[in-house]
């Protein structure tokens, strides 16, 4: 994944409430919950000092959400961790009981304040900044390593970085409509579904990593959620070679380029059949990040779907190396 990550600019989302259709989310909470529901979002508004960008929701992958602060807060902190080398016991006491009092804001204060040149190691063992920074680590479920800057993800390939200006998300579920304030959220997965009129994509499964054996990343997450019975069309295009086969270059479809055998340009029906089992270079798919069904499409697909849940697609071969070449380019549609 290529990452553009501007430090120092922040950078603006605004959630249109005038979308043609809703949207689906998947929102990770900090405490390890997980809800699902759909937001009225039509594009992402992205203001930064090089202008400002309107990125449209299908092009958005996942946001996810950094611990940011302020300088109020900043401020705060700074001046309680100081008063934590009072020679006053006292004193220690109530600016320590100030900080594990504070919001999620405090944690990214007190840890760049401890790691600044300005700060100084009081001498005393009790009520340090560091064991504030752990009880508000351990309160908010807080891991180290966290990052302070928001980061939204495009088209699965590119990154940004800097910090989203809403306060909190309006999820529609089933239990009625739910205002999420933002410190509780820490991911959000983005699952466009498309429209019936124009509801084709394309995306791109790359040779060096698409491989269905790859257990680092193989399957692409198309981001498209699709229901038992609908009807899925997928159509693959161009060439990749198999370092794991000897150099061979293969086409969606299973055939070897150069070679008289020709594979499968298409296939409609049950893709349960015993007929459709994947061989080298297929385009394949699978319902669900933890499905153990790989589904042949080939160069061509038009069937129903009979389970619900993510689209994954990649490219089948049962063993991976990092020196394939090449890639495929896949249109994927629903009916």
């Amino acid at each position: 994944m290529k990452k553009i990550i501007f430090k120092g600019i922040l950078f603006f989302l605004s959630f249109s409430t005038t979308a043609q259709s809703d949207v689906e989310l998947k929102l990770t909470m900090r405490d390890g919950n997980v809800m699902s529901g759909t937001s009225k979002m039509a594009s992402v508004s992205l203001i930064t000092d090089y202008g400002k960008l309107e990125i449209p929701i299908k092009n958005v992958t996942a946001l996810d959400l950094g611990i940011t602060t302020d300088k109020v807060t900043t401020d705060k902190v700074i001046l309680l961790v100081k008063q934590l080398a009072n020679s006053n016991e006292e004193m220690r006491k109530n600016a320590y009981n100030e900080l594990v009092k504070m919001d999620i804001k405090a944690i990214p204060a007190i840890n760049d304040f401890i790691y600044s040149s300005k700060f100084e190691a009081s001498t005393f063992t009790d009520y340090t900044a560091d064991a504030a920074l752990l009880e508000l680590q351990s309160k908010y479920n807080v891991t180290d390593g966290f990052s302070s800057k928001d980061v939204i993800s495009i088209d699965y390939e590119y990154s940004m970085g800097g910090k989203y200006e809403f306060a909190k998300i309006d999820l529609k579920t089933e239990y009625g409509t739910l205002s999420i304030p933002k410190e509780k959220i820490k991911h959000i997965d983005v699952m466009y579904q498309g429209d019936s009129e124009n509801g084709e994509l394309t995306f791109k499964l790359l040779a060096t990593k698409h491989i269905s054996s790859n257990t680092n990343g193989g399957w692409f997450k198309t981001g498209i959620m699709v229901k038992s019975g609908q009807k899925l069309i997928i159509t693959a295009s161009g060439e990749v070679t198999f370092a794991s086969l000897s150099g061979s270059k293969y086409k969606p479809d299973g055939s070897i380029v150069g070679s008289t055998t020709t594979g499968v340009e298409s296939y409609e029906g049950d893709y349960n059949s015993g007929s459709t089992y994947p061989s080298y270079g297929n385009v394949v798919f699978k319902i669900g990040e933890s499905s153990t069904q790989t589904l042949k499409a080939g160069a061509k697909f038009s069937g129903n779907v009979q389970s619900s849940g993510m689209l994954y697609i990649s490219i089948y071969e049962t063993v991976y190396n990092a020196a394939n070449t090449g890639s495929y380019t896949v249109k994927i549609s629903l009916k």
